[in-house]
């Protein structure tokens, strides 16, 4: 009887220290840690998104440029926060939301770009004149997208305010004239830790 009381027992123990997967529906997220997360990039991406696409000085660019839309480039998003926050996933996103607007065109960033230019090397090498790919037939872009993250942190006891602030900016490659700023505050957290956790 002891036997079969502690199978049963060891067997509920098991059970209970097994993973637990719930969905979410797509467009919310738990906040478990109260750090940045997939809701925060895309509040934030969006908001910048809509702020540079209605810009008067992006409008008259793509109105100044006649058939061929203005280029960009993606730069470096630099995190410049206290916190892991994967910057590139910011890029991608204004990247992917801006391009499909249809008002901008991008080329590939820098390390796409070798490995294209790998590939039409190889092209150049193996593939027939009819179909290897050109050289010196790259689009130069007119602008380059750069931004970072920042965080300020204010702290009291068990409660911490965390407010991130997430720039971006459209500047000129060839004069250095910066084309749209902007810039989002809108993600202030608190969080309120048990004072026993500290």
């Amino acid at each position: 009887m002891k036997k079969l009381l502690l199978i049963a027992a060891s067997l509920f123990f098991i059970a209970s220290c097994g993973t637990s997967i719930n969905r979410v529906q797509s467009g919310t997220q738990p906040d478990l840690s109260g750090y940045w997360n997939a809701i925060d990039v895309k509040i934030v991406c969006e908001a910048l998104i809509s702020e540079c696409l209605s810009s008067p000085r992006v409008d008259q660019a793509v109105r100044q440029s006649g058939n061929r839309k203005p280029v960009v480039i993606v730069g470096r998003f630099r995190n410049e926060s206290d916190e892991h926050i994967d910057t590139e996933i910011i890029s991608s996103i204004m990247e992917s939301v801006i391009f499909n607007s249809g008002k901008l065109n991008f080329v590939a960033p820098q390390g796409l770009r070798q490995e294209l230019r790998d590939e039409r090397h190889d092209q150049l090498l193996n593939a027939s004149n009819e179909t290897a790919a050109a050289l010196g037939r790259e689009v130069g872009a007119d602008y380059m997208l750069t931004g970072s993250v920042r965080t300020i942190v204010d702290r009291e006891g068990n409660r911490t305010v965390r407010t991130y602030f997430v720039s971006a900016e459209l500047t000129n490659i060839e004069t250095l004239e910066r084309m749209w700023l902007g810039y989002n505050s809108e993600i202030t957290k608190i969080i309120t830790r048990p004072r026993n956790s500290l």
